[in-house]
């Protein structure tokens, strides 16, 4: 009996935790977009979601105005939001997993579609999305644009020379940069070459990833993980590499 009752109280007490502190990531509150009606918005249009921070580029201030550009995910898609202004106690708030709620226009740049002009509210809630592993929708873009923003995974994947002198890495797009910049770098699956970037304001040259693209060499076969950004076509911002399993 006296076990019956201790798991009863286990019970009851996980119970009243998830009822607390639970969230449902896929329930959306009145008057804010499900995926779908934000995927089928107009350019140009106003745009209300509820998402999750799973990544954020280096806060930073123009003209005094404190700017952060932030990866989000619900359970069915992505979002990236463009230059979010906020002050820096509240970007120090917006860690991997926090919900909020964004309000602003939905706008596209060189095929990257994103949240502009928003405001924000931070919510109750957290959510952390795994990767979607979208290695073999790499040759249909059709397909693969419609996980646009989402933390990805790519597997198996083979480093390509980045030029003509054999890097297997470039400081920015042409080479022109140094240390601490964006770096391009080149893998290929199937006969096909595809341009990954690890991006500075995300991961910056104190990181693991970018110390790991550093140590990268034509022919290794590698795993990645990173956001499915667009530029131009599909151009992934990188966050994790290591060698193929």
């Amino acid at each position: 009996m006296k076990k019956f009752l201790a798991i009863m109280m286990v019970a009851v007490l996980a119970l009243s935790l998830a009822a607390c502190g639970g969230d449902d990531p896929a329930k959306k509150s009145e008057g804010v977009m499900t995926y779908a009606e934000y995927d089928a918005a107009a350019l140009d249009s106003q745009v209300t979601i509820e998402a999750y921070v799973q990544a954020n580029q280096a806060w930073w201030e123009k003209d005094g105005q404190g700017l952060i550009t932030l990866y989000l995910q619900d359970t069915e898609g992505a979002y990236f939001v463009y230059e979010l202004k906020c002050p820096k106690e509240d970007a120090a708030k917006m860690v991997k997993g926090t919900k909020l709620k964004i309000s602003g226009y939905k706008a596209a740049w060189s095929g990257e579609v994103e949240i502009i002009d928003a405001t924000y509210e931070i919510l109750e809630g957290n959510y952390i999305a795994e990767a979607t592993d979208v290695t073999a929708l790499l040759a249909n873009e059709a397909e693969l644009i419609k996980h646009q923003n989402k933390f990805v995974s790519f597997k198996g994947m083979t480093v390509e020379a980045a030029n003509d002198k054999g890097a297997a890495y470039l400081y920015k797009w042409d080479g022109s940069g140094q240390d601490g910049d964006d770096l391009y770098f080149n893998v290929s699956l199937d006969g096909k070459t595809y341009t990954f970037t690890v991006e500075s304001y995300l991961t910056d040259s104190s990181t693991d990833v970018y110390a790991a693209v550093k140590n990268l060499k034509v022919g290794d076969k590698i795993d990645m993980e990173g956001f499915l950004y667009w530029y131009e076509g599909v151009n992934p911002h990188i966050t994790a590499v290591k060698a193929a399993q």
